[in-house]
């Protein structure tokens, strides 16, 4: 049977996961209220948990190192209420493969090896240059599925990440290049690095050493 995370760890965990965010897209990112992840938000601020910092255009949460501590902590009691420790580390496991083949493809979207430059970057004007890694992306996509509907069944919080993933390669093949890597939008590598994250701070691990 699958768990629910409680309001306290899901905001401070979307800060973990998303790294830098307001409080409108943290509430978003578990279909929270935001006004109460507002508060929830300052409260862990008191604790000095979490930071609000704003420069230039951009404001929003970050974690310190004491929050980064206390969210490993909860998320580890979580996961042993839940049960699915072995679940878990099996999917990672399996996860590990994948993020090299979606490291790859990142990559050769962005650079286009030619003569004399192996770090040209990839202007998307070669059509089977992109179909080939559209490809390698669509497998991505469709093993992803059953990943997250194992981790589903023991935390509700790893649900979504394979239809994000799926509308981020919807648009891409719909002309939208940006989708496959962009940092400030849902891209394929946007969503990945989430669940990478997610994969990683619940099991207590490093992101090296998961690499």
């Amino acid at each position: 049977m699958t768990s629910d995370s409680p309001l306290a760890l899901l905001a401070l965990h979307a800060v973990r996961i998303t790294g830098f965010a307001d409080t409108p897209a943290l509430a978003r990112r578990y279909g929270l209220d935001a006004a109460e992840t507002k508060e929830t938000l300052l409260d862990a601020e008191a604790r000095g948990w979490v930071e609000h910092t704003a420069f230039a255009d951009a404001e929003g949460w970050s974690l310190t190192e004491a929050g980064r501590a206390e969210n490993e902590r909860q998320l580890a009691a979580e996961l042993e209420r839940a049960g699915g420790a072995g679940e878990v580390r099996d999917v990672h496991r399996e996860f590990l493969p994948l993020n090299a083949l979606l490291l790859r493809a990142c990559t050769d979207w962005q650079l286009r090896p030619a003569a004399g430059d192996r770090l040209a970057v990839n202007d998307h004007s070669d059509p089977a240059w992109d179909a080939r890694i559209l490809y390698e992306l669509a497998g991505i996509d469709r093993a992803l599925g059953p990943l997250i509907d194992r981790l589903g069944s023991v935390l509700t919080r790893f649900r979504g990440y394979d239809t994000r993933f799926t509308a981020a390669l919807v648009r891409v093949r719909d002309g939208e290049v940006a989708w496959v890597d962009r940092t400030d939008v849902d891209s394929c590598h946007r969503v990945w690095f989430e669940l990478h994250e997610d994969l990683i701070a619940t099991l207590g691990i490093d992101r090296h050493a998961a690499a």
